[in-house]
């Protein structure tokens, strides 16, 4: 399951339960039209708290889209995850599509509220990870 909304800051996406490669190809499409319409500069929050790892194929349609958001206008995101499999899937992933140093993770085991902590990168660009390397 996937879903896309437009939001004040840019766009939240959340991903939950087990996708495929043809689902995530939907999804990157469906992105892709939406991004037509997109801001100038936008930002993304990504909700994958629930997200089962992704196989291969599934992995190289997410790489696809998340290259898209970049071209588009994307100046910042921030990643919600509570799986490692799943953390380390998307850091290689982002690594690959070329958004990785946009981009932050946030644990959602780790946070009271990680969607605010993400939104806090994505819009004012306060650093998750600053507060780890004090």
């Amino acid at each position: 399951m996937y879903q896309i909304e437009r939001t004040p800051y840019g766009y939240k996406l959340t991903f939950a339960g087990k996708i495929d490669a043809p689902e995530m190809a939907q999804w990157a499409q469906e992105a892709r039209q939406k991004l037509k319409s997109s801001p100038d500069e936008f930002g993304v929050v990504v909700d994958m708290a629930e997200l089962a790892p992704l196989k291969p194929d599934a992995q190289q349609e997410m790489v696809g889209g998340q290259a898209a958001f970049r071209e588009h206008g994307m100046v910042r995101s921030a990643v919600i995850v509570k799986d490692a499999v799943v953390k380390m899937q998307f850091l290689r992933l982002a690594r690959e599509s070329g958004i990785y140093k946009w981009e932050r993770y946030i644990d959602a085991s780790r946070h009271d509220d990680p969607e605010s902590v993400a939104r806090a990168w994505v819009v004012d660009e306060v650093d998750p990870d600053a507060a780890l390397s004090a």
